[in-house]
């Protein structure tokens, strides 16, 4: 049984804010190994667990993570849902299909795979956010562009510098440039840094999240994927007011990319990330990244390995204005 939200003061949705603190977790109902995804995500790795022994185990994972957060002052939107004809395997994956900006819009987008589109439910999460007090004034829809078979993943592939009104994004079959450009353009991005990246396989990696973290004044980047006469741009634009923390493929690998800086309800700068990735980097890194906020690591492997995602692709980020002082 998850933890009920306590009385939260969530008042502040200033527009220059950097850091959510509020997000929105999907229980894995339906979880499973997702051949479609597979073709292009190389972090994926097949269960030999029976289906009903995985499905326990990764909802274990999800419930403890859920309740650390909230412990950790972090308002959690559970979006429960109705199993369907269709069954969406990687539903615990939620921020690849939608964002949220302070000015009360909710923008949804065109994913790659067929069988990831049926996550998109957005009755279900207007209800919710609704019901925990966060208020949407203006939806936007990019899913038109799948007739076109451009795609746009969110924040799976749009890493956002809120502050300097920069997203930062690796070019893929998952992220369109045209489609990009538009986005920023209707959102209110005054830049945007596309890059190339490359992978030993020869492959372009499938999500900017799992290569680039940026915090208020930080980053976790793994630029040696990167080619060189882009890496240099690209690390230098970070390193204007971001502490740089480059991490190694073997790192990367380790999902040491996907983390994400978030605020408590009293203010306290937070960085989540999984049990995996807080073990493979160094003790160094470690300190750097505690001076910008507590760690909070959570062991997520199981969601790890068989999904190919980790703890920043759990997390929907929800940037919309409370209804009222308190929830």
């Amino acid at each position: 049984m998850l933890q009920k939200q306590t009385l939260v003061d969530l008042s502040d949705s200033s527009p220059t804010k950097h850091n959510a603190n509020c997000v929105v977790m999907v229980p894995p109902k339906e979880f499973g190994f997702n051949p479609e995804t597979a073709k292009d995500n190389e972090f994926q790795q097949g269960s030999t667990l029976a289906i009903d022994e995985l499905r326990a185990q990764v909802m274990q994972e999800f419930e403890s993570m859920v309740s650390q957060l909230r412990s950790a002052g972090i308002q959690v939107i559970v979006l429960d849902y109705a199993v369907g004809d269709q069954v969406t395997p990687d539903a615990v994956f939620p921020n690849n299909w939608f964002s949220t900006t302070s000015k009360g819009e909710l923008f949804t987008f065109p994913m790659a795979c067929e069988n990831r589109r049926s996550e998109v439910r957005l009755h279900e999460l207007r209800e919710a956010l609704e019901m925990s007090g966060r208020h949407v004034d203006a939806e936007h829809s990019f899913e038109h562009y799948l007739e076109q078979d451009a795609y746009l993943e969110s924040t799976g592939v749009m890493i956002f510098d809120h502050i300097n009104r920069t997203i930062y994004a690796a070019l893929s079959q998952r992220c369109d440039r045209d489609v990009l450009e538009q986005f920023a353009e209707q959102s209110g991005y005054s830049r945007v840094v596309s890059f190339q990246t490359l992978l030993p396989s020869g492959k372009p990696i499938y999500h900017t999240n799992v290569m680039l973290a940026i915090g208020e004044r930080f980053c976790v980047i793994c630029d040696e994927i990167i080619p060189q006469y882009e890496r240099t741009f690209v690390v230098r634009s970070l390193a204007k007011d971001k502490q740089i923390i480059s991490i190694s493929l073997e790192q990367m690998n380790a999902m040491c990319g996907n983390v994400l800086q978030l605020e408590s309800i009293n203010g306290e700068k937070v960085i989540a990330m999984s049990q995996t990735a807080f073990n493979a980097f160094t003790p160094t890194q470690r300190n750097q990244l505690a001076s910008h906020g507590r760690l909070l690591s959570f062991d997520v492997s199981t969601i790890e390995s068989v999904g190919g995602g980790s703890v920043r692709c759990m997390l929907g980020e929800v940037f919309l204005p409370a209804r009222s002082r308190f929830l």
